[in-house]
């Protein structure tokens, strides 16, 4: 099978539609299939990777890669974004006669804008279009406040319902974005089939650290993006409840729209138990410092879109053996508390949150034995393999299904012309 992806975020660049089309084009890869990549130039300026990339075709770890030409913005601000997103939808068409025959299109990111050149190479190579959703677009711009006319609303939820109509199939990442999906722009749930991130388990896992970088402290952490989904808020008033404690230590590492505030805040605040890092680190040396954790907070602020969706950090979380704290009454609350490796407070109360955090620090075996739940579930469940697998499937039901609709056509037209 040839698989086309059409990922704008791709590797180098860092975030979770990067983690999440990386992972599903390994898992694909590994199990022998062909892919073909069709990609923005990365443009995160923290990766020095990014630097060397100036042609049109490349060969990344086996998979074919056409990088195509977006602003050189970075992808803070939602008008940057916008903008990085739909000079996308016309340089993703660059290497349109260059891909060659494939059996299926997929597409990665970003969501509701890479669906535009899928339709054009569908129509090209004829082949079905399968369509990611690891976000809720337009919802989440809803959310944030950027769309306030109910006219340009309406012109939105049409636009997006046509591309969920559009695809054979469609491969949300949590039960909550499909159960969206179908009550908000009434798809058949048939057509739908949930597959979650995957996690690369040969780079995140459990390590024993000889030696910690925070000495004997008891490190609870939030790692990733520090964007506007997140509360950062409450993790710091859990802190400041908990500065009597000085063998407790908050680590908040990542990079994002929260930096300077939460910077300000650990100021005001005075909160000497609080770490804030935003160096860059790469996956190689990322696992050592996740695994200097002694427990991981998600704090995730009760926004519609994001508390439906499921961070790919979660997973990583998992990979490493350790316990969560998770802030959310969403998707990710469910998936803690269904998986058995952690604790679910409700987003904002830093009253629960520190109760949460006492519970673990004063109980060693529960905090294992979270961890180990969590440990277990990544393992047999979302690896790159078992995220590979589940996507043919689907892959392979939508062609399937053409190749018979397409024989059912050539015998009637046979019929007809007698």
């Amino acid at each position: 099978m040839k698989v086309l992806v059409i990922a704008q975020r791709f590797p180098p660049d860092t975030s979770g539609a990067c983690t999440r089309a990386w992972n599903v084009v390994k898992g694909l890869e590994k199990l022998g299939h062909e892919l073909v990549v069709v990609a923005a130039f990365p443009r995160d300026p923290w990766a020095e990777a990014t630097k060397n990339y100036k042609a049109f075709e490349y060969e990344q770890d086996g998979v074919k890669l056409f990088r195509v030409w977006v602003p050189p913005l970075s992808y803070t601000g939602f008008k940057k974004r916008l903008l990085m997103y739909l000079s996308f939808v016309f340089s993703s068409l660059f290497p349109l006669f260059s891909v060659g025959e494939v059996n299926v299109i997929w597409t990665a990111n970003p969501n509701l804008f890479s669906m535009f050149p899928a339709v054009i190479y569908s129509i090209v190579y004829r082949a079905p279009i399968v369509r990611n959703v690891d976000d809720l677009w337009p919802e989440a711009v809803y959310d944030l406040g950027y769309v306030k006319s109910s006219l340009l609303r309406k012109l939105l939820d049409f636009v997006s319902k046509i591309t969920y109509i559009i695809p054979r199939a469609i491969t949300p990442i949590s039960k909550s974005y499909k159960g969206a999906i179908v009550d908000r722009y009434g798809i058949d749930e048939k057509k739908i089939s949930v597959i979650e991130h995957g996690v690369d388990l040969s780079i995140f896992h459990l390590v024993v650290l000889e030696d910690s970088s925070y000495g004997e402290s008891f490190v609870l952490m939030y790692s990733g993006k520090l964007g506007i989904a997140y509360d950062f808020d409450v993790v710091l008033k859990a802190a400041k409840k908990l500065s009597s404690f000085n063998n407790i230590k908050f680590v908040i590492r990542g990079f994002g729209e929260q930096d300077d505030e939460i910077k300000s805040k650990i100021a005001k605040y005075r909160l000497s138990n609080v770490t804030l890092d935003t160096t860059f680190v790469d996956k190689s040396n990322l696992t050592k410092i996740l695994n200097s954790a002694h427990v991981f907070i998600l704090p995730m602020k009760p926004l519609e879109a994001p508390e439906r969706g499921l961070p790919t950090k979660i997973l990583e979380y998992q990979a490493c053996g350790k316990p969560i704290i998770c802030c959310s009454e969403g998707e990710s609350a469910r998936y803690v508390g269904s998986t058995k490796s952690g604790l679910i407070t409700k987003p904002g109360d830093s009253e629960a949150l520190t109760s949460a955090i006492l519970r673990l620090y004063r109980d060693e075996k529960l905090r294992e034995e979270l961890g180990m739940n969590g440990w277990n579930y990544v393992s047999q469940n979302m690896t790159f393999e078992k995220i590979g697998e589940r996507m043919v499937k689907v892959f392979s039901q939508v062609i399937n299904k053409k190749a018979q609709q397409l024989k059912g056509k050539r015998i009637v037209n046979e019929t007809i012309l007698g």
